[in-house]
């Protein structure tokens, strides 16, 4: 009875389990490897099937002859005595050559794939090269200035690309190991301090897409998001123009005040409020936060400001810009600001209420 119950609550584990694993498969997940929606992660979904369904076949055939061999030399009586075999060169040269021609055969897709993976059509390559730079814990990328080759356009945490065209990305980390992922669009790629690594992706319609870093890089490693928005080629250039521009200045009197809170409390020293800076020159510890206000999220993808249909909602900007503000380690543990800034490891220079408000006007006229 006892084995029984044992039995039967294995069986309702391994079932329990089994239903997650094959959830977390589920195509409409945001994070999904099944639903790819670029050549590049569809290439990946073609030879993860390829593999799949040969090691299936491989799985079936070898239970099947240990399950025969079971049942076929068990043994019938205790007084049974079986032969006895001590080796046989044919079948050891079959189980060892068999094996490693299914092994060379999967080699040469997967090799193809990844001559694939870093290998960027030629076609509009120059004009889309992005230099991604990991922090912990948040991204940062970088475009080639239309307007100035010596310059480069600065973002955070979102990156805007036109649909159907190849984006080459050259990836780099300033502190530990990250690793840059975009389930739909390609898989990931680790970005080492100091050496350089490259992947492409593209994306062929228009949308939202969530990346995510997929290597552990301290605590708020599973904080660290990002959004690659996939929008029309007239669309994206115009966001480009946008961005190479500073942010408009405005006369309200909360704003102006709030950017002098912003210089007096240090924020500059980690935080830049200009996009266009000279090409290959070192960033600032923090995100660049020119035109944060017309980003979909703060904090590396941890609030969102916009809608379903992706417009930002100016009410929900300010509320998500003071929850961060006085008290950004309950929005993201670990993150630099709360351990770094003056304003929260020094009592006697904590923002008072009051500021929050100024910086909040401030940073919300950022578009």
């Amino acid at each position: 009875m006892r084995l029984q119950k044992i039995s039967k609550t294995s069986f309702l584990i391994a079932t329990t389990l089994l239903t997650l694993l094959i959830t977390a498969c589920y195509p409409d997940h945001n994070q999904s490897t099944f639903d790819p929606q670029g050549p590049v992660a569809k290439s990946q979904l073609d030879l993860f099937w390829w593999i799949f369904w040969g090691g299936l076949v491989v799985f079936v055939l070898v239970e099947g002859a240990l399950v025969y061999a079971m049942i076929k030399f068990r043994v019938r009586s205790e007084s049974d005595i079986p032969a006895q075999t001590h080796g046989n060169t044919r079948l050891e040269i079959i189980w060892t050559a068999v094996p490693a021609l299914l092994l060379l055969i999967i080699m040469v897709p997967t090799i193809n794939g990844l001559f694939y993976m870093y290998e960027a059509p030629k076609l509009h390559q120059a004009n889309h090269v992005l230099e991604v730079i990991g922090h912990q814990w948040w991204f940062e990328f970088r475009y080639p200035d239309p307007n100035d080759p010596e310059k480069e356009i600065v973002t955070a945490n979102e990156v805007y690309i036109p649909v159907g065209y190849p984006v080459p990305l050259n990836l780099d980390s300033v502190d530990v190991i990250h690793s840059f992922w975009v389930p739909k669009l390609a898989g990931k790629t680790d970005m080492v301090p100091g050496e350089g690594n490259y992947m492409w992706f593209q994306a062929d319609v228009p949308g939202e897409y969530y990346g995510q870093c997929a290597e552990y890089c301290g605590t708020s490693h599973a904080n660290m998001k990002f959004k690659v928005i996939a929008v029309s080629e007239p669309d994206f250039k115009s966001w480009l123009q946008v961005q190479s521009n500073p942010a408009l200045e405005s006369s309200d009197h909360l704003v102006q005040e709030g950017a002098g809170v912003f210089k007096s409390a240090g924020c500059t020293g980690c935080h830049a409020t200009k996009t266009v800076v000279n090409k290959g020159s070192k960033g600032r510890v923090g995100p660049n936060l020119a035109h944060v206000a017309s980003r979909r999220n703060l904090a590396a993808g941890m609030l969102r400001n916009s809608d379903e249909n992706g417009s930002v909602n100016d009410a929900l900007l300010q509320k998500n810009l003071r929850t961060w503000l006085q008290d950004p380690n309950e929005v993201k543990p670990g993150n630099l600001m709360s351990s770094g800034a003056q304003v929260y490891t020094d009592p006697d220079k904590k923002l008072t209420e009051e500021q929050i408000s100024q910086l909040v006007h401030y940073l919300s006229s950022l578009k």
